[in-house]
């Protein structure tokens, strides 16, 4: 097949309809362009809605309300069962699928999750706590009790709710293949969790008593009784970049005992006005062994100068 190797502007072969054809792109491109439809005008609106600031609700009396905006955390610890591993404190975000968020304005629906290394309270990692019957707000959450995980995600009028269900051949995570964690716009019994005590020896103790807030939890699946777990060691390459998956298994050791990759915190907002979230104040002196044992070195220094 012949083809024309001039520019139009050279009236060699078809130079009119490649003219024409010329002038129908740039009236199609400009369509697009005031309707905003273009690919980097929905990736910047994309990216506006999901990176939104968002503030996160101040616990007055140092406990977790039905109502509050959270953010789930998975704090720091050494890994010993992987060498290459995503460090720092994870939260748990909505990680929307690429291809599907260009190709339209509403987010999708199931939408994935993933662990991120963010601190900064934004639209996709920002969680609202709702009970079970949507009739408790400003009420103790209590361990025991069940409750909802929705987010926003930065959008208006979009509600999505953290759901799980059980394993499938066609349904599972993507790296680990175990149970799967999604969001979900379908209210149902998929959607109830439930938080327990951290020591599993005092576990029916703390059975109805309220959660603490920016305390370490352990978040179970009502349905399945699978227990929310991220997954340092497994890398999923997202629209945000290099995130650590997350699924909903429960991880136990020699001892019965669930391990850091199911340990969550409900982190709340903090109320100074230099720093968005709890977890950006410095530990007390008294949880720092490290400075204890200078404070302690100093003061005997001080008393007796002798002392090395």
């Amino acid at each position: 097949m012949a083809q024309n190797l001039y520019s139009p502007r050279v009236r060699m072969g078809n130079w009119n309809e490649d003219i024409y054809l010329e002038e129908e792109l740039m009236k199609d491109f400009l369509e697009k362009r005031d309707k905003g439809q273009l690919l980097i005008q929905r990736n910047r609106r994309l990216k506006e809605n999901l990176l939104r600031p968002m503030q996160l609700s101040i616990s007055e009396d140092g406990y977790v309300h039905c109502g509050d905006k959270v953010m789930l955390v998975n704090s720091d610890y050494p890994e010993t069962e992987a060498h290459l591993v995503l460090g720092g404190d994870l939260s748990l975000c909505m990680t929307p699928d690429e291809i599907q968020a260009h190709l339209s304005d509403e987010l999708e629906v199931p939408c994935g999750l993933s662990a991120a290394q963010t601190k900064i309270p934004v639209g996709r990692n920002t969680f609202t706590i709702l009970s079970e019957d949507r009739n408790a707000m400003g009420q103790v959450l209590r361990y025991g009790q069940n409750f909802c995980l929705a987010i926003t995600g930065g959008f208006e009028g979009k509600m999505l709710y953290l759901s799980s269900d059980h394993r499938t051949l066609l349904k599972s995570s993507k790296r680990s293949w175990l149970q799967e964690v999604y969001l979900t716009d379908e209210v149902s019994y998929l959607n109830c969790w439930q938080a327990a005590f951290l020591d599993p020896q005092l576990r029916l103790e703390y059975e109805g008593y309220p959660i603490p807030a920016n305390a370490k939890v352990i978040i179970n699946h009502c349905h399945t009784n699978r227990g929310l777990a991220a997954h340092r060691h497994l890398f999923l390459s997202t629209y945000f970049g290099k995130e650590a998956e997350v699924a909903a298994h429960t991880h136990l050791d020699s001892h019965r005992v669930e391990k850091p990759r199911n340990h969550w915190m409900l982190v709340t907002g903090n109320p100074r006005k230099d720093s968005s979230t709890m977890l950006d104040l410095r530990k007390p002196l008294a949880e720092d062994s490290r400075a204890l044992e200078q404070a302690t070195q100093a003061l005997e220094q001080a008393v007796d100068p002798g002392v090395q």
